[in-house]
């Protein structure tokens, strides 16, 4: 019996993958503590686990012995030791809390996820304090960064994935592999067949047939699409609802949300958006004010001025100090990214997943909760929480479940006479390991030599 602890547990994505991969070794498990700090997802946590996680970490003195650790601890600024030591200091960070806890019980391996960007934060100080403390307690270390999109998950999401043995250097099949950049690339390997054969989910498999009206977009809001793009919706696919960039974008101006603008009026405004990120201008990307004299260099119609007031007016454009702007109103889209269903998801955040939408049957709507969990390869059978505002950021919080049980699994496979952690005798109790892996939810699962590619579960027929 393997006993772990789940620590900034959320929702308990960690422990779904991590127990997955320990059933499918016939490994029995028990989790003997579970800590998260936020109520909610404490709820949600109960919902699937039937235990309510203990609240804040800090405050978790004593544990019944475990022999494995799962944490995805938040990654804070660092406080500096001084310059003699030339690296941060764990004090005061939350990643104390994890080292806290394995210098006091001595787990045999653990588990620790994070943001990719835990690699660069304060020019690289931060990880490199993180490592030599572990090593520090005695562990030896593998770390590397995967995309969720590899793993029969339909989103672009890069994640740290950091495991420990003590006394012991972990061996590993899985490298580092960050996958396609984003889901336009996604798109161009799938059509180019850069995947090997090897079977990639996509959007459309995760989608409902059916939801419930109240995440289909209003019709006043489909209406100025329509008169954005036109009658067919699913030219959207892909798409940016923004008023600070040009290419795959639709306008607040384009759908007359403030007003309908005149074409020399959308014009003048694709003009300045395209133009004002130019080097001439300056530096700053997104952000440069520019004089009607700079805008006279490419919008040549004699009537700027003309244009611009009317589009001050109405609430398009600003000026400040002489110098025009656009006024950028992303929030007020309904939908601010519709997902292509032939290709990836964006990466899941909790602050905006309630605004991410599909084109479904010439309609535009938000995707559901459920859909969320499914981008995360959350089985179907896993409750939501019963709010739609916490459920979405949850999702946005969580990792990406399938690959939590392939990194697991491959730790397994190449480690267990290291850990010393026995199977179950009675193989009745469990599928035999490769059938296991070959019906489990990812898109490929690394066995030693071997390249196992599965049929992604959450198509909706």
């Amino acid at each position: 019996m393997i006993k772990f602890i789940d620590l900034f547990a959320g929702i308990g994505g960690i422990r779904r993958g991590v127990v997955n991969a320990l059933a499918q070794h016939g490994i029995e498990s028990k989790c003997v503590l579970s800590s998260e700090i936020d109520e909610k997802a404490c709820e949600t946590y109960e919902l699937n686990y039937h235990e309510r996680p203990q609240g804040d970490v800090r405050e978790i003195t004593e544990v019944e012995p475990f022999d494995l650790v799962l944490a995805g601890f938040p990654c804070q600024p660092f406080s500096y030791a001084g310059k003699r030591q030339g690296f941060g200091d764990t004090r005061g960070t939350l990643f104390f809390e994890v080292e806290r806890l394995i210098e006091n019980y001595h787990p045999k391996a653990f588990l620790l996820e994070n943001v990719r960007g835990l690699y660069t934060h304060d020019e690289g100080r931060t990880f490199q304090t993180i490592m030599e403390h572990l090593h520090a307690l005695g562990y030896g270390t593998y770390d590397l960064l995967l995309n969720s999109s590899d793993f029969g998950v339909p989103q672009n999401r890069v994640r740290l994935y950091i495991l420990g043995i003590r006394d012991a250097d972990p061996n590993m099949t899985l490298v580092t592999n960050l996958g396609a950049v984003d889901s336009h690339a996604y798109r161009r390997n799938q059509q180019l067949n850069l995947f090997g054969g090897q079977n990639h989910a996509v959007v459309a498999d995760i989608l409902e047939d059916e939801v419930d009206p109240k995440y289909i977009c209003s019709e006043r809001f489909q209406q100025m699409l329509r008169t954005a793009v036109g009658e067919d919706l699913s030219i959207l696919h892909g798409w940016r609802m923004m008023d600070y960039r040009g290419g795959q974008s639709v306008h607040s101006w384009d759908m007359g949300m403030r007003g309908e603008c005149s074409d020399a009026e959308k014009n003048f405004m694709n003009l300045l958006i395209a133009n004002r990120r130019h080097p001439v201008f300056g530096r700053h990307q997104d952000g440069k004010k520019l004089t009607m004299e700079q805008i006279r260099t490419f919008y040549h119609d004699d009537d700027a001025e003309q244009v611009a007031d009317s589009l001050i007016q109405k609430g398009y454009l600003k000026v400040e100090e002489g110098k025009y702007s656009p006024v950028c109103g992303n929030m007020s889209f309904e939908v601010f990214k519709y997902l292509d269903p032939e290709s990836v998801s964006i990466t899941l955040t909790s602050s905006d997943c309630n605004r991410l939408g599909v084109i479904q049957n010439n309609q535009a709507r938000h995707i559901t909760p459920r859909e969320c969990a499914r981008l995360q390869g959350f089985p179907d059978d896993f409750i939501v929480n019963p709010s739609d505002k916490f459920a979405y950021k949850q999702f946005g919080n969580s990792v990406s479940v399938p690959v939590i049980e392939a990194v697991f699994n491959d730790f397994l496979v190449n480690n267990l006479e290291k850990l010393g952690w026995a199977r179950l005798n009675n193989h009745e109790n469990r599928r035999p390991y490769r059938e296991a892996i070959e019906n489990a939810p990812m898109a490929t699962a690394m066995v030693g030599e071997d390249v196992i590619s599965n049929a992604n579960p959450y198509h909706c027929s």
